[in-house]
């Protein structure tokens, strides 16, 4: 079901960015539409993930330099059936994560100093397991599609509504038409890239909880980023609001909006979900607000957690 709602969600972006074309330029518009669209995709599939860690000034550790990190990623990797994805740092003080690449032999995981600082082991192997099923989903190439289309129809709907619609007929929008368009579409766009986030954002969840083997530890350690996510700001997220759906959790610090404009989930929502998988597959611990006090102290790996995260 969560792979069919993303679909008919995703045909429906692509409906309205042939729609906003054609709108504007007929059969023609509609086109040119799709010329945009595939320009645009080709650049983000080859290059997207090279920009993105770039922007948030990531930079790559291995098993000499990170060997507790990589170690962990490489581990759940195996437990996935997945390549091993290269591993990135960055120097942000707000704990998060986010996974990138156009498919699973060329992805890459990044973490915030702030979230190995702030999770025991068994925390960070959720957050990194969550990762992981975005990968193996090829969520992190269809969220950079949707994200694509979307500024693309932006692009399009502002471009047609400069040169006054459709100029092949007389069955334009019109000036006051679009206007509108030029407004709505890119309103429309949203909403459903922010569907499609919050639809992969559970199955992520899902998938991540059965490839650690513990779905409390994820909920723990969403609950904890949760809290701390809108107190400490993440300034290059602030500056790039268009990445923020790539994030585990939303790394923006805006206040009381309406969850039909949210990039992901309610937090609340997901660790319920993630309790009810707990009961399902028999794992115990409970996510409590703030300090994940009931996670289960041993992992996969044989070791107790540290008190003070996974680097002691």
């Amino acid at each position: 079901m969560s792979y069919f709602k993303t679909a008919i969600l995703l045909a429906g972006l692509t409906g309205l960015f042939m729609g906003v074309g054609y709108l504007f330029g007929g059969a023609t518009g509609a086109m040119i539409a799709l010329v945009i669209a595939a320009a645009t995709n080709l650049f983000a599939y080859w290059n997207s993930d090279r920009m993105v860690l770039s922007m948030y000034g990531a930079h790559e550790v291995d098993r000499q330099t990170a060997p507790d990190l990589y170690n962990l990623v490489a581990e759940l990797a195996g437990r996935a059936g997945l390549p091993m994805p290269r591993v990135f740092v960055m120097d942000e003080a707000q704990p998060n994560a986010f996974a990138t690449g156009r498919n699973p032999q060329n992805a890459a995981v990044a973490v915030t100093t702030g979230l190995m600082h702030s999770l025991s082991r068994e925390e960070l192997a959720g957050v990194i397991a969550h990762e992981l099923a975005h990968i193996k989903n090829h969520d992190t190439l269809l969220m950079t599609i949707t994200a694509t289309i979307a500024g693309a129809i932006s692009m399009v709907a502002q471009f047609g509504a400069f040169f006054g619609g459709n100029r092949d007929n007389n069955h334009g929008p019109g000036i006051i038409g679009s206007i509108a368009m030029m407004i709505l579409a890119p309103l429309g766009a949203m909403l459903v890239q922010m569907a499609i986030s919050r639809t992969r954002e559970y199955a992520a969840d899902d998938l991540g909880a059965r490839i650690c083997g513990q779905p409390m530890w994820l909920a723990s350690a969403l609950s904890k980023i949760a809290g701390a996510a809108h107190q400490v700001p993440n300034m290059e997220a602030e500056r790039n609001p268009a990445t923020a759906h790539m994030f585990i959790i939303n790394p923006l610090s805006g206040h009381g909006v309406d969850n039909l404009f949210t990039t992901h989930p309610s937090t609340e929502n997901r660790i319920a979900a993630l309790q009810q998988l707990a009961a399902e597959l028999g794992a115990g611990g409970t996510a409590s607000a703030g300090a994940g006090r009931n996670t289960p102290r041993r992992g996969p790996w044989g070791r107790p957690s540290a008190s003070r995260g996974p680097w002691g």
